[in-house]
Order: structure tokens, then sequence, then C-alpha cells
């Protein structure tokens, strides 16, 4: 008997952190995923191996994080491991780095396998669900928007909030974008908090790059609808700004933004949590794509090539 689940990768395109605070986000699946495969183990316990590409520290640093996270996931779909002794092996093809989803990519994943393995036959929103509560042991309070591109693939609006928001947004094809990668393991919790404070102190300040990041998702959202993605990367590079001036972005982030619009990227800005991880230029058409991967690998950085607007049928 054996189980087996995919969860996407993901990047932010559009307003991280900011929709920790209800603010409308746009992030997308990438072509990229990880693999959990599941089968019997002899002893009553989960046995997790972690055979996934990984920025040097990262799984180290994450084991506790993780093992949270399985408790987490286990309990919520009233899985014993007492009762059923399982390994979980996870594989795939996406290198595992801060701000790409990764965690949530494996999260879905295995809670994709445990519910094959186990017969459950459960629903796409009940697996984003289970993700979710996975998400908590990684990031404290999660916004929900990781699990749900790696969940549903595909390009998508989120919203936070009493009524979340969650709504596909149509491309006719995915777009090649560059995924750069500072090779440092950024803490989300710890940047999370920093962005609390700081606007608890100069909520005048805050409120003002709020209100814009509000209004950039909502151009950013007609831009792709028309499929205007000089339009799209002009307004990365505005969202980066305001990433800048919460706080969050770093020394390297800024470097390779600079790297990759020097290089003809249409627009690029910091992914994720920021603090390190991984920063996204927009880069379609597969001859600028090469282009700005290798203007930023010259500088010795870790590049992914890859698109957004992924679907599963695409996977």
């Amino acid at each position: 008997m054996k189980g087996e689940g995919i969860g996407f990768g993901k990047t932010i395109l559009f307003n991280e952190h900011f929709v920790v605070y209800d603010i409308p986000s746009i992030v997308s699946a990438i072509g990229n995923y990880t693999v959990a495969r599941i089968e019997p183990y002899d002893k009553a316990k989960v046995e997790l191996v972690d055979n996934r590409k990984a920025t040097p520290n990262y799984k180290e640093e994450k084991l506790t994080q993780q093992q949270d996270s399985l408790k987490r996931m286990m309990a919520t779909m009233n899985i014993d491991p007492s009762k059923n002794g399982i390994k979980i092996t996870l594989e795939g093809n996406l290198y595992v780095a801060s701000g790409i989803g990764a965690s949530a990519a494996s999260c879905v994943a295995i809670a994709r396998a445990l519910s094959n393995y186990f017969d459950m036959n459960l629903s796409d929103e009940e697996i984003n669900n289970i993700a979710y509560e996975g998400e908590k042991g990684y990031h404290g309070t999660p916004s929900g928007v990781d699990n749900t591109a790696s969940t549903y693939g595909g390009l998508i609006w989120f919203q936070k909030g009493e009524e979340k928001a969650i709504e596909q947004i149509a491309l006719h094809y995915p777009i090649e974008i560059v995924i750069g990668n500072t090779g440092k393991v950024a803490n989300t919790k710890a940047a999370v908090a920093g962005v609390r404070e700081r606007r608890e102190k100069e909520p005048e300040k805050y409120q003002a790059i709020f209100d814009r990041a509000e209004n950039i998702a909502y151009l950013a959202k007609d831009a792709f609808e028309e499929e205007d993605f000089k339009e799209v990367g002009k307004l990365m590079n505005e969202n980066h700004k305001l990433l800048q001036q919460i706080e969050v972005s770093s020394r390297e982030l800024d470097f390779m933004v600079k790297l990759a619009r020097d290089a003809g990227a249409l627009g690029a800005k910091l992914t994720g949590g920021g603090l390190g991880g991984n920063m996204i230029a927009l880069t379609p058409g597969r001859e600028l794509q090469d282009t700005v991967a290798n203007a930023i690998e010259k500088e010795g950085f870790q590049t992914v090539k890859t698109v957004v607007g992924a679907s599963r049928k695409e996977a």
C-alpha cells in the first residue's frame, strides 16, 4: 500500500507581508513541485525522509518547525502515528529555499499523500485547510496564501479576512520568470513580527504605504487580465520599493533585483518573507529568461528558471 501527492512551489508576485493585514495579493504556483510518497513502516511512528535538494542548512534550521507542522497535520486528519507506522519520503524538482513556498509545497504534498494512502478522498478545499494547519508550524500565523497557490495551481488573487477571497486569474499560457536565491535562510516569523512592531510605532507612515500596496494589487490584476506584462513589471518594481520601505528587503535582494532589471527583466522584486530568501524577475520568453538568469549567476547566485501561472495539468 502506497500513497503519493504533489504540492507546487509558489512565488508571490504582489504584496507579501501586506497580505497579513487583509490587503489583496497576487500569488502564483510555479512549474516546480514537491512530491510526498508514503509507505508502511515497521515501527509505530512516522519516519520522515527528506530527499529534497535545498539551500545549505535550510532543512536543519527548519527541522523543529517541520516536526511541529507534521504533528499538526496528523492531528487535523485524525491519524494516530502510534497505530499506523508510516514512512514519508519528500522528493521533487522544487529546490528548497526561503520565499519559494517550500513549506507549503511539502504540507500540500504530504496532505494529499496521506489522503491517498488512507483512502480519504479529500477535496482540494480540505487539502488546503489541512496544509494551512501544517503551515502554522512554520509561520505561526500564516496568511494562507502559500498553501492556496500550492494546492490549486495557476495565478491567484488572494485576500485574507472574514470572507476570504480566492479567485483564479486566467492566463492564456504560463509566463517565464527567473527566481534568484540569496543563499540566506530567512526567518519569516521574525520578518512578520518586525513589520507589525514598526507599523505600531509609525501608523501614519505605514498606512500610506499599505494603501498604495492595495492600489497596486488592483492595477496588477487588470494588467494581468489584459496580458500587459510591461505594466505588470513596472508595478512589481514599485511593489519592491514599498517592501524596502517596510524594511523587509536586504542588500543581497536589492543587488539581484538591480542585476535583473539591468539585464532587461520587465520587473523584479523580492518574493516571500524577505530578509534573505529569494527575488523574482519577470522575463517573458526563453531568450530574456536565459539572459537575466545568466546575469544573476555570473555574480555567484543560484537561479531557478520556471514559469508563473502553472496549473496542475501542466505539472
